[in-house]
């Protein structure tokens, strides 16, 4: 059995390390959604790591076997949960699909790439969870299709309150390697960041949307 607690520390020791996470409390990013933030995730960089990526893909595997028992099909989302999805299939000697984020504008229209039948026990990878929206969209997707959709993993989740209930309200499990909480932990530890910048990073997780506001003032 894993042990969940080593793995979340291991993993957020090699995304600080390889800086597929980076941590700028003093020097906020700016996401998509308009939102300030102090921390960054592009889990493809452990694609260009071996031993990471390796640790990554036997780990989700084990996962999904423990918690999800027999699958008949991964399905990776579109587009960086594609390579981590790639690898778990491999690794499981599985069939691999994947969900774009919308259907083809040209030839079939599909907007699930692979073969699959209805009625086959699906998980879903994904590298990292904000809120799940994307997520959930692509587990509809294959719920629609008439996949039963046994769960998700993913390597890394931001802990928010709202993926929480959007993954509840959607009646679909989520698991991740390493989380927010972790990271900040591994952090705090190993001198990755500054006492007050530890604040600054605990009190972004509390209230993110409005964090930007108070960093401006």
């Amino acid at each position: 059995m894993i042990n969940k607690s080593e793995i979340e520390q291991k993993v957020a020791e090699f995304l600080l390390q390889i800086k597929a996470i980076k941590l700028q409390p003093n020097n906020p990013f700016t996401w998509a959604s308009g939102w300030k933030s102090p921390i960054y995730c592009d889990n493809r960089i452990t694609l260009s790591h071996p031993a990471i990526r390796t640790y990554i893909r036997q780990n989700l595997s084990t996962l999904i076997q423990e918690e999800f028992g027999s699958v008949s099909v991964i399905a990776g989302v579109a587009t960086a949960g594609i390579p981590q999805g790639v690898l778990v299939a491999q690794e499981l000697g599985l069939p691999f699909i994947y969900v774009r984020a919308k259907a083809k504008e040209h030839g079939t229209g599909n907007l699930i790439e692979g073969e699959f039948s209805p009625g086959q026990r699906v998980v879903v990878v994904e590298d990292l969870i904000s809120t799940g929206k994307s997520s959930l969209q692509a587990v509809q997707a294959l719920r629609d299709a008439g996949c039963e959709v046994a769960g998700l993993v993913g390597i890394f989740n931001y802990g928010f309150d709202a993926a929480d209930e959007n993954f509840k309200n959607a009646k679909c499990r989520f698991l991740t390697l390493s989380n927010y909480n972790a990271l900040i932990e591994y952090a705090a530890e190993h001198s990755f960041v500054s006492a007050d910048d530890i604040k600054l990073l605990r009190k972004w997780r509390e209230d993110p949307q409005a964090w930007g506001n108070t960093i401006e003032s």
